[in-house]
């Protein structure tokens, strides 16, 4: 193999010149992975902590997914939407089961699931609220992370997602997180939706106030416009519940999935729905080549099977709960908040004192992979096997890495 005749600068000096500088990962090389643990091309075995930002929630590698992808790989892998496969009615049937929708839409991407909501909720509001032509509005929330599209990013308030990408597409009004009355002040008789983040991500594991997302619900009930929740991040488990809209006791209209939906093996999104938004799309208003293919069904189904028979939503939880409280017994003057829910946990950094990148490359070097975001804030989300041997041995590390910053 390619990355058994390369070192680590060889490959690292490669896709620097070849490719396209739209990230910044870290220079670790990794060739390997199996459950919470992956390997680099040197041999070294590090710890996964960002788990491709909750795309491997089952653990790197699952046998059972694999096996699944394997054995669909040799019988059927793409038909289009022309045709019917065996598998897509399956999945239907399961995930429907399994969340309580009514209708499905598979895509590809987390981002391509956004698009599709928008534009079916936009109809939605055409068809059956008769609201005048390409004036549809849909009320976002600040900081929110929904992908990388024109459409998406033109709502975006990340300077760094939005510069040099104009013009964008009107329709959206953007409020604070959190606040339900700054929320409820955006309403007009124009409005179609609100789409929210339950946790937001990329924002820092920004967590609203205790109520916030039952107020919410109760808004979109009372002026007649759908809620619907990106689940990309949180969804499938990660917070210790199915979906994170479970914590306040609530059900969206539209709820977005993607990442865990084939356990990090293909890419795979949703959008579950009520009948009434998804119902107003006819043939030829929405597709995709891909989306719906029996190889990502086949997936997804086994993806979805081991989530729930492995029990890894309940470890989600329990390590979750476990974790968190070893983290809040960090004691570093340049920690400002330990903050999570589940096995989506931040650490928020003084801004006043080193970046959070420093301290990403130093657990690297220490064997757990993480990620910074927005400068000052490490996040932390290990894919659901992680056992408590696991978690203890992670605690250890993090506390050496930070007792090492500050010592002289």
């Amino acid at each position: 193999m390619a990355t058994q005749q390369h070192t680590t600068a060889q490959l690292i000096d490669i896709e620097s010149r070849l490719g396209a500088h739209n990230y910044h990962p870290l220079d670790v090389v990794l060739t390997r992975g199996e459950g919470v643990w992956v390997w680099d091309v040197d041999g070294k075995r590090y710890l996964d902590c960002l788990s491709a930002y909750s795309a491997v929630n089952q653990g790197h590698c699952h046998p059972v997914i694999g096996k699944a992808l394997m054995e669909q790989a040799q019988r059927l892998t793409l038909t289009s939407r022309a045709f019917r496969n065996d598998q897509l009615p399956l999945f239907y049937e399961e995930i429907c089961a399994l969340t309580r929708s009514h209708k499905v839409l598979p895509m590809n991407s987390g981002a391509e699931a956004v698009e599709t909501a928008i534009k079916a909720v936009r109809k939605w509001g055409y068809d059956e609220k008769g609201i005048a032509e390409d004036a549809a509005e849909i009320i976002v929330c600040e900081n929110g992370f929904h992908g990388r599209t024109i459409t998406i990013v033109g709502f975006s308030t990340d300077p760094v997602a939005r510069e040099g990408f104009g013009p964008f597409a009107p329709g959206f009004r953007c409020v604070p997180f959190g606040d339900a009355a700054a929320l409820e002040a955006a309403i007009t008789p124009n409005t179609v939706a609100c789409l929210i983040e339950p946790i937001q991500g990329e924002a820092g594991v920004i967590i609203p106030p205790d109520g916030y997302l039952r107020t919410v619900r109760e808004l979109c009930t009372r002026h007649d416009i759908m809620l619907l929740l990106d689940e990309i991040q949180t969804g499938l488990g990660r917070t210790g519940k199915l979906f994170a809209e479970e914590h306040e006791g609530i059900e969206a209209d539209v709820t977005l999935v993607g990442k865990a939906l084939s356990g990090g093996f293909y890419p795979m999104s949703a959008v579950l729905s009520n009948r009434e938004v998804l119902g107003v799309l006819k043939p030829g208003n929405h597709g995709s080549t891909f989306g719906g293919n029996p190889l990502a069904c086949a997936v997804a189904r086994a993806a979805l099977k081991v989530l729930i028979e492995e029990g890894m939503i309940d470890n989600a939880r329990i390590q979750g709960d476990y974790l968190l409280e070893g983290l809040r017994g960090l004691r570093h003057p340049g920690i400002r908040e330990v903050r999570g829910r589940g096995l989506m946990l931040a650490i928020e950094l003084d801004p006043a004192g080193a970046a959070a990148r420093v301290y990403s490359e130093a657990l690297m070097q220490a064997g757990v992979l993480c990620k910074e975001t927005h400068t000052h804030t490490l996040r932390l989300a290990p894919p659901l096997v992680i056992n408590r041997a696991e978690v203890d041995w992670l605690l250890q590390t993090i506390t050496e890495v930070f007792e090492h910053r500050t010592a002289p």
